[in-house]
């Protein structure tokens, strides 16, 4: 992303903080596992117990302590407190647990999270950029401590997950997405920069709460709008000119439209949109090849075409065209709804980004309907024959029985995927999924779900999460330092995912590698991404060799290094 290598790991710390000032500062924080040396060294006798541990005993109390919260978000909360008091023994706890923390630290719980950050905010991390502050901007990004930032999650809040507006308390999510570029990925946390676009709240409960944190205003729109957001991506642009920008959980209306306005001037990707695309892409090619019925000979209905399911439906419609259909053979597969149903010329409350989704009239004439002026999506799957089902509605119970009984009976491995999150907004549940066509469904959900006993097997559910493809790409990108973030290297990430498929040697396996895995995945993800972006011509790399060598040299490791005190 700049014209200098990204700086390898460093091998000893070096630090003038000592006493109290190096203990409050959670990147630096070693806690009890500062050796006897060292608290010589930084003035830290007395202000530590006696004890002297190691990270392995750190994880051990953080791990009893977090086992004895009763609530999802008792355990975010007490995560949260970690990463602003040691960010190593946070890391260290999530790589050696993620199957179990990744929905802690991320998706369900950061959903709550969201809801209920006014009440829990206690330490700054991030920015907090509200719309009274336009003017300070470049003063507040100017600040030494950001020197070494190379990666941005932005959010304004405004579509948190399936929850709607959540204002400040967004904030949650660029935290927790800039925690797993770490986690998963390896990117140093002190590359990793948080940002909430404060422009306001419609959301009357928080407008009305005497504890939000957020500015109290009615959400700023229009020109206003724009001119804040362009007065942001200015700032940032002329602090560091070769930030990568990830845009995260802004509405529909703008999402789009945003990662239009600025992927030709920074390098700069959307993860709802692209992140969705890729991973659900990657889990499709793997399902079907479960099913022996490759993608170019499916037929999908896209329940849901937000900036989500724009993004999938540009994704698979570019793989289909890659397995030899012609690009109108390819959206003739391609069923898309919005919330008056299916997408058809001259429907009601198209928006633009939509329009290249919908069917002509003639492709739906002579089609029996259930009566009314719209077309549903059991009309669609009882005369379109749909073989796969992908959901990002956020409309808890929308594949219903009988739509779901209706798709069984003329495939015989019906492909469902209810991607909406948090787990309140699943479209189905994999329960219900598994008993409405006896056993046969192909599940993909967009959250965590437990593993489903039926017909005397312990089925395990795909979890269809982001969380496979942003902290891999992001790696990919920055040390490649790709200039621009192709629509080529999205689909490398899905292509490299979906070849790590279990169901690729074992049909009946699961179709994405186990949660465990993340981090193993990030890698294979990062460098199919960073080759990508050598081939089309963006990277400040030139060849395998030099990226192989520097992606190791790169990646941080939650470990305690040595300290050595500086004046």
């Amino acid at each position: 992303m700049s014209a200098e290598s990204p700086a390898p790991c460093p091998s000893v710390v070096r630090t003038p903080l000592h006493g109290f000032d190096l203990l409050l500062n959670p990147r630096l924080n070693k806690g009890t596992a500062f050796t006897e040396e060292e608290r010589d060294a930084f003035a830290l006798h007395g202000l530590l117990p006696p004890h002297i541990g190691t990270l392995e005993d750190q994880r051990e109390r953080r791990k009893l302590a977090l086992d004895h919260r009763d609530t999802a978000f008792g355990k975010y909360n007490q995560m949260r407190d970690l990463q602003d008091t040691n960010e190593t023994l946070f890391y260290s706890l999530i790589t050696q647990h993620i199957e179990e923390l990744l929905p802690i630290v991320y998706t369900p719980a950061v959903g709550e999270g969201c809801q209920r950050f006014s009440e829990i905010w206690r330490k700054p991390r991030g920015l907090f950029i509200s719309f009274p502050d336009q003017a300070r901007i470049r003063q507040i990004l100017s600040d030494a401590r950001y020197d070494d930032v190379r990666c941005i999650v932005v959010s304004d809040g405004e579509r948190i997950l399936g929850l709607g507006d959540q204002g400040a308390g967004g904030m949650g999510i660029p935290i927790g997405k800039m925690a797993l570029y770490t986690a998963l990925a390896g990117i140093p946390p002190e590359q990793c920069l948080p940002v909430l676009l404060d422009a306001g709240t419609d959301n009357q409960t928080l407008l009305q709460d005497p504890i939000y944190i957020g500015w109290q205003h009615p959400r700023v729109r229009g020109q206003e709008y724009d001119d804040f957001v362009e007065s942001f991506v200015s700032a940032v642009e002329r602090r560091w000119p070769h930030i990568l920008l990830q845009w995260e959980d802004f509405a529909g209306a703008n999402a789009a439209r945003l990662l239009e306005r600025y992927r030709d001037r920074l390098c700069t990707f959307n993860d709802d949109i692209q992140g969705t695309a890729a991973v659900t892409t990657a889990t499709l090619l793997a399902a079907v090849n479960a099913t022996g019925v490759p993608l170019k000979d499916q037929t999908i209905a896209l329940f849901g075409s937000g900036s989500a399911g724009i993004g999938i439906a540009n994704l698979i419609l570019a793989e289909m065209q890659q397995e030899g259909l012609t690009e109108a053979q390819a959206r003739r597969r391609i069923y898309a709804f919005n919330r008056y149903g299916l997408l058809v010329e001259g429907g009601r409350d198209m928006r633009p980004s939509q329009l290249p989704l919908a069917r002509k009239r003639a492709d739906v004439e002579g089609w029996k309907l259930s009566g009314g002026e719209d077309i549903s999506l059991l009309d669609v799957v009882r005369n379109a024959r749909i073989t796969a089902l992908v959901g990002t509605s956020a409309q808890p119970g929308a594949f219903t029985e009988e739509i779901v009984r209706e798709m069984a009976s003329h495939t015989s491995r019906p492909i469902v995927f209810p991607l909406s999150n948090p787990t309140s907004c699943a479209e189905a549940t994999p329960t219900d999924l598994l008993q409405w066509t006896g056993g046969r469904a192909i599940i993909g959900a967009g959250s965590p779900f437990a593993p489903v006993e039926f017909g005397g097997k312990l089925i395990p559910i795909n979890q269809t999460n982001n969380s496979y493809i942003f902290p891999g790409l992001a790696l990919g990108i920055l040390v490649s330092r790709a200039t621009r973030v192709t629509d080529a290297m999205i689909m490398s990430a899905a292509k490299a995912l979906a070849s790590l498929s279990p169901a690729r040697q074992d049909k009946t396996a699961r179709l994405l590698p186990p949660i465990a895995d993340s981090r193993s995945v990030g890698l294979v993800v990062a460098e199919a991404v960073a080759n990508q972006a050598i081939a089309d011509g963006v990277a400040a790399i030139a060849d395998a060799a030099t990226l192989n060598a520097q992606l190791r040299a790169y990646v941080w490791e939650p470990v305690y290094l040595p300290y050595e005190r500086i004046d």
